[in-house]
Order: C-alpha cells, then structure tokens, then sequence
C-alpha cells in the first residue's frame, strides 16, 4: 500500500449542470451563500467590496462565514480564470477548483495543497478539510441538480469541539 501524502488531497464529483453554472457557484458571493457560507465577503485589490452577483478576481481577499461554526475563514484569490479555475488561499493551504467537461457533465476536481505535516493540520486540515470538501461538493450537486440544499443552517448543532469531525451537515 501506498503512504499517505499528508501535504494534499483530491476530492472530485459530477455535476450535471454547465461549467458557467459551477464556476458561478464557486466566484460570486450571491450564489456561495446558496450553496455554501453563511457570509462570503470579497473587497478588491483597492479595498472596494465586490458586488454579490460579480465574480471574484485574482487579488480579490476574501471573509467567510458558515452556518454552525463560529470561525472566519480569510484569504486571498489567487487565480480565477473568469471560466474553469479557482485558486485561493485557504487555512494556510492553497485550494484548487478545476471545471472540465466529462461524460457530459461538470467534472469538479478540487486540490487542497501546502498542508503541514504535523499532528494538528494532519487532523485538522488533511482529514478535517477533506472530510468537509467531500459534503460540500456533494451540496453543490444537490443544489445544482435538485434545487435543494443538505446542510443545517439552525445556530446550535455545533456543541462540542468534535462536532466538526463527525457530523457530515454542518
């Protein structure tokens, strides 16, 4: 069997809707707060907030807020293409979403990269990230595909500190 490489994960998923559809999912703060985030703010490279329907850029940093955990996730947008690809900073990670058209549908192929090899980010960002990308993704289609949404949105489901790691709704 092969090692692990704990410096990065790969989660893929088909959706069956349009690469623009997917890549607006992923580039503006109207529908990341469908599928997503409570909260998802972007400002420019000037410090100007980027309109809700707008897609983000490259330079853009950005605030997010999710439903049932306190923290606030805050980084930059490396790359955003304006099509099929998404780079961004993420806790203290780099995240990849690429878009390609396969067996006609949205193939999604999101990397999560630059993962410390200690204990913690093994548990938190390796197992507790790809745990976390794996429901999300999975939302995506449900929304895309179904019009419906699978994750929790009531205040209170995040009680103790492992919440995180077991409950697949959050």
């Amino acid at each position: 069997m092969k090692e692990i490489d704990w410096t990065k994960f790969v989660r893929k998923i088909h959706i069956k809707s349009t690469i623009d559809k997917v890549y607006r999912c992923w580039t503006t703060q109207h529908k990341l707060e469908r599928w997503f985030l409570k909260k998802a703010e972007f400002t420019t490279k000037n410090d100007l907030p980027r309109a809700s329907k707008e897609y983000i850029q490259a330079g853009d940093k950005y605030s997010w807020q999710w439903h049932n955990w306190e923290g606030v996730e805050q980084g930059e947008i490396i790359e955003a293409n304006g099509k099929d690809r998404i780079v961004f900073a993420f806790a203290d990670n780099e995240v990849e979403v690429i878009l390609t058209r396969e067996k006609g549908m949205t193939l999604v192929s999101l990397t999560q990269s630059k993962i410390a090899t200690d204990e913690k980010s093994k548990m938190n960002n390796f197992v507790g990230c790809s745990n976390g990308w794996t429901f999300w993704m999975t939302n995506l289609k449900a929304y895309l595909e179904h019009k419906i949404i699978l994750h929790n949105k009531k205040e209170d489901q995040a009680l103790h500190p492992n919440d995180g790691f077991q409950y697949i709704n959050v």
